[in-house]
């Protein structure tokens, strides 16, 4: 059985209105709460700069965050602490996030961010000021199953707001000191409880990009990045081409490129054209038809357990799986290969599998664990 802990719990605060609701769930409940806020990027930074905008307003984990999160604290009367992680997100998440886009892959931050960064260092934080458990905002829940020793992650009751997809990487440690308050709830219920508590933030939109990177321009962000570290852009331009071989176009980099894109080839064709593959050796960038982009299997690395413990070479379980956030889960045959590698072979072909993301696998509503698509 996992350890009793105690009735302290440090609150991942965001300022957004679901983490503002976790803390004033358990505040009702009448918890001893400390609110912690990851201050993980300047997001000054770079404003204005090489084609990047001015304004930095409204994005997830920048200033306007921490200040609800600290003005929601104060509301609730709790100890509220911001801790500074800047070098650490830089060198564990944006780095390999840049180092990835010019390899012709496409990354997940947030889920870098999640696995490597924010439990790891909220766990660390929340026992030095005496708390041994944390709580987050994300729609997703978690139990201990005595029969198979594990802590076990699974979807919320709210599907639409499923989280699992970018928490696949949790530890069974993290995951025995980590409590998921929203995971039985509807996201509606989230807000009328928001407004109920007289929180300001009940109606704060919810933030859709990723911290670092305004409105998703990944390209104007890797140039902007490599400028302010004096290291140049290198050349990654090199040829489009066919299924075929046959030569059609030419492009400015791979980095501007990901499986399944149409729009920006910067060719014109009588029929749609979608990237098929990105070859990061000779910056060749496979293009073709939609009904190229379907594929029956994928081979993933970097694997983490959460259900099971491992998986041996040639066995076999039978699961659906998730190949990006919004896929739905498919069923498949997942197949250890052995050297940390599972092969995954979906039972009807799937759409864009693309190297860099993340395949998460389920049983029912469990998550049985996850890697990244190679």
């Amino acid at each position: 059985m996992p350890d009793e802990p105690n009735n302290t719990i440090a609150v991942a605060m965001s300022g957004g209105v679901d983490s503002s609701t976790v803390a004033a769930i358990l505040r009702s409940e009448g918890h001893s709460l400390v609110g912690l806020t990851l201050q993980l990027w300047n997001q000054r930074r770079l404003a204005g700069h090489e084609g990047m905008p001015e304004s930095v307003q409204g994005r997830c984990c920048s200033l306007d965050d921490v200040y609800d999160a600290r003005a929601v604290a104060e509301q609730l009367g709790i100890p509220y602490y911001v801790v500074n992680q800047q070098e650490r997100f830089e060198a564990d998440v944006v780095k390999p996030f840049v180092s990835e886009y010019l390899a012709g892959r496409t990354p997940i931050p947030c889920t870098l961010c999640n696995n490597h960064l924010k439990f790891d260092q909220l766990l660390l934080t929340a026992r030095q000021i005496g708390a041994d458990r944390i709580a987050t905002g994300h729609y997703a829940r978690n139990r201990f199953d005595p029969e198979r020793n594990r802590w076990i992650l699974s979807r919320p009751a709210d599907h639409t707001k499923d989280q699992t997809y970018f928490l696949f990487g949790l530890t069974q440690e993290q995951l025995s000191r980590t409590l998921f308050p929203l995971g039985e709830m509807q996201k509606p219920a989230v807000r009328q409880i928001a407004q109920d508590s007289g929180l300001y933030v009940a109606q704060k939109p919810d933030s859709q990009e990723i911290c670092f990177i305004p409105g998703g321009d990944y390209s104007t962000f890797l140039k902007a990045y490599l400028d302010e570290q004096n290291e140049p852009m290198p050349d990654l331009s090199g040829e489009l081409v066919t299924t075929s071989g046959e030569v059609i176009g030419h492009h400015q980099g791979i980095h501007s490129f990901t499986v399944g894109q149409r729009k920006g080839l910067g060719i014109s064709s009588p029929n749609p054209l979608y990237v098929l593959a990105i070859h990061p050796d000779s910056h060749r960038v496979t293009v073709g038809a939609d009904e190229d982009l379907l594929s029956r299997d994928l081979t993933a690395n970097r694997l983490n357990w959460i259900s099971i413990a491992s998986m041996t070479e040639g066995e076999e379980i039978r699961i659906t799986a998730k190949i990006r956030h919004r896929h739905t889960p498919a069923p498949a045959t997942l197949l250890g290969a052995g050297d940390d590698r599972v092969r995954v072979v979906f039972d009807e072909p799937q759409r864009a599998i693309t190297p860099g993301q993340a395949t998460v696998f389920y049983q029912e509503d469990d998550v049985v664990g996850g890697g990244w698509i190679l």
